[in-house]
């Protein structure tokens, strides 16, 4: 056999073994537990065993633990407060849908992509919306020269300077509002379509000042490293490269934008402009074959009876429950996923409505411990259960499967190690010496990126058939019980149920 072969971990997982057992699928000594899709370097055949590479460890394997078919991964990344998601194709594509506000995503993704020793292209990033806690946690990412963005995607609102805004006479701070005579309704005009539209912005200090958003965006414009910058709406239909009928397609279900007085596009008002911009999330709705998912930004009620209204063309809020029916039957055709992103963390801010309508199988919550909102919210959690099917919902808090927070047990003693291994680097006499003590540093730094790479994070893994979830045990009962796994797979009728693991 050649010297190395590629291949991935069969459904649902498997135990790596210091030792094959001739005759027996399960070998001596365990050294890893691995999950479905894991990458596998085959180095070498023994009978029906196979001796692979995997997560930085070397062990074996028995044959009917691998697979050649390589599977859809989204991984709903531990950031703290806020969003991030990266998602990896089985083309091996790469798509990260927001980055948190923090370090937390750049240090995954270095743990994950070999610490960017190499150069690495992600073929978009979506920001759904202009939340801190959702985008700024791209800064080190575009900062960084090993990384490039074929595209980065946003909802069109770009805040403007305050003094800027006042000279103008505009009433938000996304720059002029129309009110549309015939509706009576609110919209934002100055909606950024486009890179050069940004430029026209960005490019004048005085409408930027000191404003992270835009400034971040400028930073990417001119960095030579992002292909595009454009706007993400429901106008698009899709994804570009994901389009209806292929293997994987990514609708964009949101914002919904209105023709504005002048023909352009105009993006509808909520209440303020926290709601605005919250309100006015990119929606994408991810199809793999048979199985969906919903990757919800930070709507709210107003928006979500907007976006429901606008798509089944019935009004809400319903004036009788008929009606309400009515609206849950019609939105299904739309917004049906087996899971959800939920919206804004966990927030209260959400209409019941808009969760029948999703009505999925398992929901993921992203929220934090050093937060001020109490996310996610108690009564959220009962509708949760309540609004999504089968006799046991699946409701996965990131919060509650690890903080990166908690990981760090001593701080203090954290800091002192670090400034410990900094002294050294600089107090180093030789080359020999100093190189030696860059590499505990660095070592330490990869081992903290670790703690946030492993813990915390929901994977999903799927062949378009089944789902499997899975989360890194704090505390792994043993070498051969690390991750904590939870199963969807399609039952009598085609549909998918969970598969508790006490069913017989």
């Amino acid at each position: 056999m050649p010297a190395e072969q590629i291949a991935y971990v069969a459904y649902p997982e498997a135990v790596m073994y210091e030792q094959p057992v001739p005759g027996s699928t399960r070998g001596k000594k365990a050294v890893q537990h691995l999950i479905w899709g894991d990458w596998l370097s085959i180095q070498e055949a023994q009978g029906n065993w196979r001796r692979v590479k995997s997560r930085g460890q070397t062990g074996w394997l028995h044959q009917d633990s691998l697979q050649s078919e390589r599977v859809l991964e989204v991984n709903f990344v531990d950031i703290g407060q806020g969003d991030g998601c990266l998602i990896v194709t089985p083309e091996d594509r790469f798509i990260l849908v927001d980055a948190g506000a923090g370090d937390n995503m750049v240090r995954f993704l270095r743990w994950r992509f070999g610490h960017f020793r190499k150069a690495i292209t992600f073929e978009a990033a979506v920001i759904t919306h202009p939340d801190a806690d959702h985008y700024y946690g791209f800064k080190p990412l575009l900062d960084d020269e090993m990384v490039r963005f074929q595209t980065i995607y946003h909802n069109g609102i770009v805040e403007r300077a305050p003094d800027v805004l006042i000279r103008a006479g505009a009433a938000s701070g996304f720059g002029p509002t129309w009110q549309d005579p015939a509706s009576g309704q609110t919209y934002l005009t100055d909606v950024v379509a486009d890179l050069a539209a940004l430029r026209r912005i960005v490019g004048d200090p005085a409408r930027v000042d000191k404003l992270q958003y835009p400034l971040m965006l400028k930073a990417a414009a001119d960095s030579g490293r992002v292909g595009d910058i454009r706007m993400l709406c429901a106008d698009d239909g899709y994804v570009p490269g994901y389009e209806a009928g292929k293997a994987l397609s990514i609708q964009v279900l949101a914002p919904i934008p209105q023709p504005g007085p002048a023909g352009e596009r105009a993006l509808r008002w909520f209440v303020n402009d926290g709601k605005t911009k919250n309100g006015n999330s990119i929606l994408l709705r991810l199809v793999y074959r048979d199985v969906s998912v919903i990757l919800g930004g930070d709507l709210n009620i107003p928006a979500e009876e907007y976006l429901l209204s606008q798509t089944t063309g019935l009004p809400l809020p319903a004036a009788t429950e008929a009606d309400e029916q009515a609206v849950v039957a019609a939105a299904r055709r739309t917004f049906e996923a087996d899971v959800l992103k939920a919206c804004h963390h966990g927030s209260a801010d959400f209409t019941d409505v808009f969760l029948r309508a999703v009505n999925p199988l398992a929901v993921v919550v992203s929220s934090g411990d050093a937060e001020p909102h109490c996310h996610p919210r108690p009564d959220t959690l009962g509708a949760l259960g309540k609004n999504s099917r089968g006799s046991r919902p699946l409701i996965f808090s990131i919060e509650l499967a690890r903080s990166s927070e908690e990981n760090i047990k001593h701080p203090y003693e954290l800091r002192q190690r670090f400034l410990e291994l900094q002294r050294a680097v600089t107090e180093a006499q030789t080359a020999e010496q100093k190189q030696k003590a860059q590499r505990q540093f660095e070592r330490a730094v990869e081992q903290l990126e670790r703690s946030v790479a492993v813990y915390g994070m929901i994977c999903l893994r799927t062949d378009g058939h089944r789902v499997l979830f899975a989360q890194k045990l704090e505390r792994p009962r043993s070498k051969s019980q690390k991750w904590d796994l939870h199963r969807l797979e399609p039952g009598a009728d085609g549909r998918l149920r969970y598969v508790s693991e006490f069913e017989g």
